[in-house]
């Protein structure tokens, strides 16, 4: 008698623990619904936040660029002030040499200082055209930053317009979700729902016999493995996708028998 009781209990044990994952399964797919009516938004925003940080950055390091050109082209006129003073000083010694050979001296000195100050200029010539393309490149960045800013404005308005609207009912799902986890007194069985469940495409860990068929992959379920699912003495999968699976009764839906 005692066995037969303890028999029973059990049965009523993996009863009730089905019955709480087939509500959990319930409740969390309804949170799954809301995650469904806010879409890629957050997603989006995410992206778009990205791009505003990349376009910063991008900004940022043209600004950096433009100030090290500044310098170098303050390099280069000191060092054609330099060699123009030296080629003044070259100049009037020149007027005063007493032989060629100080007079060829001074004039490969001023040769020099002559290539110096063009090659100076050559390098600021540059400097300048990589300055005007860099400050294009703020200017298009600038613009796109805009955009950018005034899109994931709008984005963040249509999500926080959703997420106000739902919050607390979805508040109120993990609550309700939290409590039901607490009846589950299996941890091992909870968390092979969740990792199930988290490998499902649509996020099915528990479903119900269907027309014969798996509620989760439709593939068809012999009649005895329908009826050890009726009895709820074990937990049992799906041989083909995994998911736990329960009768319609069990799960509180009423199905149309097939003929």
């Amino acid at each position: 008698m005692a066995k037969e009781q303890n028999k029973n209990d059990q049965t009523k044990s993996v009863e009730q623990r089905l019955r709480s994952l087939y509500e959990l399964q319930t409740i969390l797919s309804k949170i799954d619904g809301i995650r469904t009516v806010r879409g890629e938004l957050p997603e989006e925003v995410r992206d778009l936040e990205d791009q505003i940080e990349g376009l910063h950055t991008r900004i940022e390091k043209f600004k950096t660029e433009i100030e090290e050109l500044r310098k170098a082209t303050a390099t280069e006129n000191n060092r054609i002030l330099d060699a123009q003073t030296k080629i003044a000083k070259y100049k009037t010694q020149i007027d005063n040499v007493s032989n060629n050979r100080e007079f060829d001296i001074l004039t490969k000195e001023i040769e020099f200082e002559t290539l110096n100050i063009q090659l100076a200029e050559k390098h600021i010539n540059q400097y300048s055209r990589e300055n005007e393309n860099k400050k294009v490149e703020i200017d298009t960045a600038s613009l796109r930053l805009s955009d950018l800013n005034q899109m994931l404005a709008d984005k963040r308005k249509q999500l926080e317009e959703i997420v106000s609207e739902t919050r607390q009912q979805e508040e109120q799902l993990r609550v309700s979700a939290k409590e039901l986890e607490a009846k589950i007194d299996d941890p091992r069985t909870l968390n092979a729902f969740k990792r199930i469940r988290k490998n499902a495409r649509n996020g099915l860990g528990v479903v119900y016999i269907q027309r014969n068929a798996c509620g989760g992959c439709f593939n068809r379920i012999p009649p005895q493995r329908q009826m050890e699912i009726k009895m709820h003495k074990k937990i049992i999968v799906c041989e083909y996708c995994g998911r736990i699976m329960v009768d319609p009764e069990l799960a509180g839906v009423k199905v149309e028998e097939t003929k």
